[in-house]
């Protein structure tokens, strides 16, 4: 997939293409399903098929105070959609320049003169230009006069759940990670680098992953069951999200146990997945309770993590699936 970080990187339009546009925080399934449909209908016109985002968030640059933590970086975003078939990921830098195009403008100086757009497919809330002030008919409107097509495409529910990035953010605040990644159509995870931590938990506890601070979302505090990606492969582990109360600590951290892992860990960055909320944040007395509820952590985690592969191990067995 070509990454068009700028469009003055495009020398001359593109050829003939089909359009999507929006900012695919966490490229859930709705934006899968999205995603997969102008990819049809791109081959279908032998055209190229597009995802069109921004950088940053629209929100963060016009009210800053309403933006929310986004649920995947930039980097992983572009992965994501790269993974799932796409030609083209055009990210937009959002200036107040790009903010003050009116919907006409938008249209003409983007999706008609840089991307070559014939079709144009977005969700039903889709909003564009100055002040949001375009919507979908306004979109199938100007598509009728520049000579493209517009299709909306409509939610999509999950055991009763519509699928939004809003909604995520709910569940994951509420520490319902495990419905927050069935919307998402595979696991919640953080990436970022690995921070040197203060020695308390080899020292007192257990030996754990430090997680260094990201701006993206994290799950509510409280203790999950984890699967921690390093270089070396996905490892089963027990994280802590949260402020560490028992040892007085103000700032929020996440604190990963791998629980089959021996020797040093040299990485500089570790991916985190969250399966199942064990507990909340507790304060304890002293840092011996603190060990002894660690241990009992783990015990539940390696049960379910034997749950899970019996599961896995059933499902292998059933003709047409496979683990």
């Amino acid at each position: 997939m070509q990454v068009i970080r700028d469009l003055q990187q495009i020398s001359k339009p593109l050829e003939a293409s089909v359009v999507t546009i929006g900012n695919f925080d966490g490229v859930h399934l709705a934006h899968q399903q999205l995603l997969k449909h102008v990819m049809e209908r791109a081959r279908c016109s032998q055209a190229l098929a597009a995802a069109v985002t921004f950088e940053p968030h629209p929100i963060k640059l016009l009210a800053p105070h309403r933006a929310p933590k986004v649920l995947t970086a930039l980097d992983r975003k572009i992965q994501l959609i790269g993974n799932l078939g796409m030609d083209e990921a055009v990210v937009l830098p959002f200036t107040r320049e790009l903010a003050h195009l009116s919907p006409s403008d938008f249209v003409d100086k983007i999706l008609r003169e840089r991307l070559s757009a014939i079709a144009v497919i977005v969700g039903p809330n889709f909003r564009f230009g100055y002040r949001q002030a375009g919507d979908v008919n306004t979109l199938a409107e100007l598509g009728r006069e520049r000579g493209f097509e517009v299709e909306v495409v409509s939610y999509i529910e999950v055991r009763g759940q519509r699928v939004s990035s809003t909604r995520i953010r709910e569940l994951l605040a509420a520490g319902r990670v495990h419905t927050a990644g069935r919307l998402l159509g595979r696991p919640f995870s953080n990436f970022g680098p690995i921070a040197a931590g203060r020695g308390v938990g080899r020292k007192q506890t257990v030996p754990t992953v430090n997680f260094a601070p990201v701006e993206e979302q994290l799950p509510g505090t409280g203790v999950y069951v984890t699967r921690t990606r390093l270089d070396s492969g996905m490892h089963q582990s027990v994280t802590n999200v949260g402020y560490k109360p028992t040892f007085g600590d103000l700032d929020l951290s996440v604190e990963t146990y791998l629980l089959n892992f021996q020797g040093e860990i040299h990485e500089k960055e570790v991916e985190i997945e969250y399966l199942h909320r064990l507990r909340d944040e507790i304060k304890f007395q002293n840092p011996e309770m603190l060990k002894i509820q660690i241990q009992e952590d783990v015990r539940r985690s390696r049960k379910f993590f034997r749950m899970l592969k019996e599961i896995e191990d059933r499902l292998g067995k059933l003709p047409g699936l496979s683990r």
